[in-house]
C-alpha cells in the first residue's frame, strides 16, 4: 500500500505535487481491487461531487506511469486497473456472467518462454485476460 508521504514524494520527484484528486483517485483503486474509471470516478466522486471523468483518465495515466497502478482490458470497455504492487496475475473473464477470476501466472510460464523461444515475443503476462465461460455457466447450460 502507498502511503499519503510516499506518493507525495513520487510526484514531486517528478516535479508534480500531490492533489486530492490525485490521492482520492488512488485510494479508489486500491479500495476497488479491480476498476474501471468509470468505476473510479462513481467512488471518487462520493467524496469529492466535482471531479470529473477527464480528470479520472488523467490521474490513472499519471499514476501508472509513476508505476503505481496498472491495467489490463478485461472486455470490449474500458481498461480495468488495479494497484501495481498485486502479484501478477491472469484473469479470467467470464462473457456470459461477466465474472473475473484470477490465476497463478506460472501456468502460462511454458507458452511465454516458448514463444520467447521460437518467435522472439516476450509475453507481458500481468496484461494476459482469457476470455471463456466459468464453471457456474458452464454447469448452468449443462442442466
Amino acid at each position: 500500500m502507498v502511503s499519503e508521504s510516499s506518493l507525495a514524494e513520487l510526484l514531486r520527484a517528478r516535479g508534480l505535487r500531490l492533489t486530492a484528486q490525485r490521492q482520492l483517485v488512488l485510494q479508489a483503486v486500491l479500495d476497488l481491487g479491480h476498476a474501471t474509471p468509470e468505476q473510479v470516478h462513481t467512488a471518487v466522486r462520493a467524496v469529492a461531487a466535482g471531479v470529473n471523468i477527464t480528470t479520472i483518465y488523467r490521474t490513472l495515466e499519471l499514476l501508472e506511469r509513476l508505476g503505481l497502478v496498472t491495467h489490463t482490458h478485461l472486455s470490449h470497455g474500458s481498461p480495468t486497473y488495479h494497484a501495481a504492487g498485486e502479484d501478477q496475475h491472469v484473469h479470467l473473464v467470464c462473457r456470459e456472467c461477466g465474472a473475473i477470476d484470477e490465476i497463478d501466472p506460472t501456468l502460462l510460464r511454458p507458452l511465454a518462454d516458448q514463444l520467447a523461444e521460437q518467435r522472439g515475443f516476450r509475453v507481458d503476462i500481468g496484461h494476459v485476460s482469457l476470455f471463456g465461460r466459468c464453471e457456474r455457466c458452464w454447469n448452468g447450460d449443462q442442466e
